[in-house]
Order: C-alpha cells, then structure tokens, then sequence
C-alpha cells in the first residue's frame, strides 16, 4: 500500500445497528466477568446453554413443522417423519381452523386443508394421532386464538390412550399478541384473549406440569419486519405480560415460568443470530431472577425452537434455499436451541414436499451425528467477537424493551398498532433495500445468472375433494354425537366465561362430548366480542 494511502474497508452494520469492527481483541473484553457473563454451562445465567453437557448428553429435538389437508394425510406423513428419524411433532393448522371456524362456515370455502391441517373436532384430533404413541413423542401444537381448544382435545386424546394428564408433554404456541402484531390470525379481543392464555397457564401448572400452555413466538414478529434484536425484546415484553397476568391470580413465579417457550427465528447474520440467542439467554435469566425474584434455575431457563425462516428463502435458484436452510441449522445449534423446526427449501412458496421435509431432518442429523455440533457446549465461548457481540446484543435488546415500556407497554402498544406500524415501516424498507441491491440476496439481486430460466417447481396441490370430505365427516360427527350434552357443555361454558373460572375444564368438557371449534369459538365470540386492527397514524 503507497504511503499516506488510507485503505479502505466497507462498513458492516448488523440489522440490530451494531457496527462490526475488521477485527477484535482482548481489548474489547475489558470487564468482561467470566462469572457475571458467561458461567459454566448450565449455571446463572446460562450464557453457554440451560443444560452442562447440551448436544453431548443429548442431542437438540428435530421437530419438522408439517400438516396440510385432512387428519388423515397428516397423520400419514407424521409417521413417515417419525420413521426416518424424527422424534417430535409440530402440527400446522389450516387458515379456518387458526381462526376457530368449522370447515363448513361460509368464511372457509377455498381454505379447508390448504396450509395446514383441518380440525374441526375431537374425531379430527384422534385421526390426526391414530398410532402415534403420545406418550413417547412430544408435540407442538402451532395455533393461538383458539388455541385452548386444541390443546383440550390433545389432552382428551392423550387421555383417550391411557396416558394420565400429568404424563402428556407438548407445547402450544398460544400467543396472541403476537398475532395482533404479526401473522393476523386473531379473533377476541385483547383483555379476554390475555385471560384465557392465563387460564391454560393456571390449568397447566396445577394438572398438566409436563405440557408448556405458551411458546412466546417472536419468529412471526421477527418475519414481520422486526430487527433480531426487537424479536427479542417484543418476544420478552409479551411474555412478561403474560407472566404478570398469571401472578395476580396467586400462582408464584417458580410455577409459571417454567411453563414458558419461546420461538425464534433465523435468517441473516450468522453471527448476529448466534449472538442473539447467547444474549437472550443470558437476559431471560436476570429478568427471572432479578426482576421477578426467581428462585429455581428452570424457571431462569430460556428454552427455545429455532430453525429457519421462511422470509430468508427465494423461489429464484430454489436449491440455494438448502444451502441457506443448513447454515440456518447451524446458527440453531452454534445458539444452543433446544429443539430445531428447520424450514424446508420450497416452503418459500409452497406447503413442503415429502422429499423437502425429509433433506431438512437429514440436515439436521448430519449437523448432529457426522459434524460434530454434539460434541462439546457453546464451542465460539471466549471469542472476543462472540462475546462482545452478545454483550451488545443484551442491549439492544433492552433498548427495544425499554422504547415498548415508554409506549406504556406490551399490551397498549399493540392494543393502540404502536408496534405494527414500526415493523411494518421497517419491512417496507428492507423490500426497498433488497430491490435496490443494498441488501444481498444471492442468486437474486446479486451474482444473477442472466441464463436462468423461471424455476421448474412443485407446488403443492389443493384438493378441493379433500375439503368436501372433511365437511362430510363433520356432518357424521354432528349427526351421531349426544346433541342433549352438547347443549348442556356450550351453555356451561357460556355462563363460566361470564365469570372468572379457569375455562379449561369446561371446554375439555365440551370437546369430549364432540362440541365443534367453530361452535366453542362462536360462544367466546359472543361473550368476549372480536378484536379490530387499530390504525396507528
């Protein structure tokens, strides 16, 4: 270089605003505290993972996210998946079933079974598990304004097969919050929904101590527009919110915190992702232990599904999305994810083949058994990028926390669109930034290949006899089922959600008798009103 020639080196910024330097050192760690900061693993405040040993006792679970169609086909591919190697269940369900209407209302013509799975009843939920042991496989229930129905009929059918409800282990999502931010799928509103998340908490800690009642989802506030460091720190102010709801009916903190999940994303930054989750992990634990006077590690612990995101894939050079899906998986690992739900190279655009499902758990078992991910804890610990990374991660994290606070909290802000208007404006200017070629996006914006021609690709394809059968076993269901006991269990549950009862008792009530979603959602829908989006200027 020519003397006096200044070089010149491109700037990075992360998408959380944290300026990364060409190079770090030992200089960057001053007053770093091996004990205050990091910790062995599984110790306060579990920077480098909830568990000592992590993957080398026992590997993250691979919980493929699947369902489409009828009860049937899903069940279908469930046991194929279980067969090859998967070992837990992550169910999606299909738009009328996420907005609690029966398959046969009006509002879901043309969406019965097309992006994931149609429940209508406890007969769907029992198809949908037939010889699949609940005893020995973990499932993930993905839905959330009717979300305690789902998980009573998952009770109902584990009950079904011998297994005691102290014995049934699983998860629902069962954030609403979110859904006001994000995806949309709401349908309460706001107050009675936070109620009724507290009652599957309530319920869950005094019957079901095994089953996790919410998993706090900021992956869909992250797909949103959200920075990594906001899907975070949105993530822990709606949990919070939950948290103190749950408190003030007289549970203590070591009984609900436990019962707490999270779902995050990845895409972006390797780096950044990895950083993100050593610094959420670290932050869950002080704000259980110091904001909530926490006592038992578990209720310290931040355990998360992590795997991929749908907004990082490309429908142009689709097979780069196995390339992307693999260092997604990566991340999730390098991150100490408890359990990976990889996303599948087509699910850009379509519900996942049964080939795509499949590449995703092998990359995830080749991550696992042949790369050595398994073989020692948090193995970035003491690098001095890593580590200052995380440091400021936590803080822009807080930072976002602290801005929700200033708004008057989790609950105003969403209830008022605060957040759906920030997310939103910042998801308009990544789209700007991408077409623009300031974001990359290679194979797309970047590095194209002026030969490619429009992608030869398999979409998923809708069946609408699928849909009439599903209508036609509802129709059975309604016709054999005790109508006398049907009646009593809706008019319980009306008259329980005039008042203050935990709910899950009646609507388990409702569900065996074989009370549809849509007529469980209908009582609600009268007695608590729907939610309608604000319009945030």
């Amino acid at each position: 270089m020519a003397e006096g020639k200044k070089e010149q080196v491109r700037e990075v910024v992360l998408e959380s605003g944290i300026p990364v330097k060409p190079r770090y050192g030992p200089e960057d760690l001053q007053g770093f505290d091996y004990a205050c900061d990091l910790g062995d693993p599984g110790e306060y405040p579990y920077t480098r993972g909830i568990h000592p040993l992590m993957y080398r006792y026992r590997p993250w679970t691979m919980r493929q996210y699947l369902g489409f169609g009828t009860p049937r086909e899903s069940n279908e591919r469930f046991r194929y998946l279980i067969s090859i190697g998967q070992n837990a269940l992550n169910v999606a369900f299909d738009l009328p079933s996420q907005m609690g209407l029966d398959s046969d209302d009006p509002l879901a013509e043309g969406e019965v079974g097309r992006v994931g799975m149609a429940v209508d009843s406890l007969r769907d939920m029992e198809e949908a598990f037939d010889r699949i042991p609940l005893g020995e496989i973990s499932t993930s229930l993905t839905i959330n304004a009717p979300a305690a129905v789902m998980m009573a009929m998952y009770l109902a059918v584990a009950e079904k097969q011998g297994l005691p409800r102290a014995r049934v282990a699983g998860t629902a999502q069962n954030d609403i919050l979110k859904e006001y931010i994000g995806r949309g799928a709401w349908v309460y509103d706001i107050d009675p929904s936070i109620r009724m998340i507290g009652d599957t908490i309530e319920f869950c800690a005094r019957e079901a101590p095994r089953y996790n009642p919410v998993s706090v989802c900021g992956y869909h506030i992250r797909e949103s527009g959200a920075t990594p460091a906001q899907e975070i720190g949105y993530a822990y102010c709606i949990a919070m919110a939950y948290i103190d709801d749950t408190l003030a009916r007289g549970l203590t903190i070591d009984e609900v915190a436990p019962r707490f999940t999270f779902n995050f994303n990845i895409y972006g930054n390797l780096w950044e992702q990895v950083a993100k989750f050593r610094a959420a992990r670290r932050l869950w634990a002080r704000l259980m232990r110091d904001h909530y006077g926490a006592r038992e590690p578990r209720s310290m612990w931040m355990r998360m599904i992590a795997g991929g995101g749908g907004s990082g894939l490309t429908i142009r050079e689709p097979e780069n999305n196995l390339i992307r899906g693999a260092y997604y998986a990566l991340a999730s690992a390098l991150g100490g994810a408890q359990t990976m739900a990889l996303c599948c190279y087509d699910e850009g655009y379509t519900i996942p083949s049964a080939k795509a499902s499949k590449l995703s758990l092998r990359t995830m078992q080749i991550l696992a058994e042949e790369m050595g991910l398994s073989d020692t804890v948090d193995p970035l610990a003491g690098s001095y990028y890593i580590e200052t990374l995380t440091s400021q991660m936590e803080e822009k994290i807080r930072e976002a926390m602290r801005e929700v606070e200033r708004w008057g909290g989790i609950v105003k802000a969403v209830a008022e669109g605060l957040i759906q208007r920030k997310v939103s404006i910042q998801a308009y200017q990544e789209q700007r930034a991408l077409k623009a070629g300031q974001v990359v996006k290679v194979g797309v914006n970047k590095y194209v290949d002026p030969t490619e021609q429009e992608p030869d690709i398999l979409l998923y394809e809708f069946d609408p006899k699928l849909a009439e059968g599903q209508i036609a076993r509802l129709n059975e269901v309604r016709r054999t089922r005790h109508w006398e006991e049907v009646r009593r269990c809706l008019e319980g549950l009306r008259q329980q959600a005039r008042g203050q009862q935990n709910l899950m008792p009646a609507i388990i009530d409702a569900v065996r008798a074989y009370a549809t979603l849509g007529e469980i959602t209908a009582v609600f829908k009268d007695t608590f009103g729907e939610f309608r989006e604000p319009v945030a200027l």
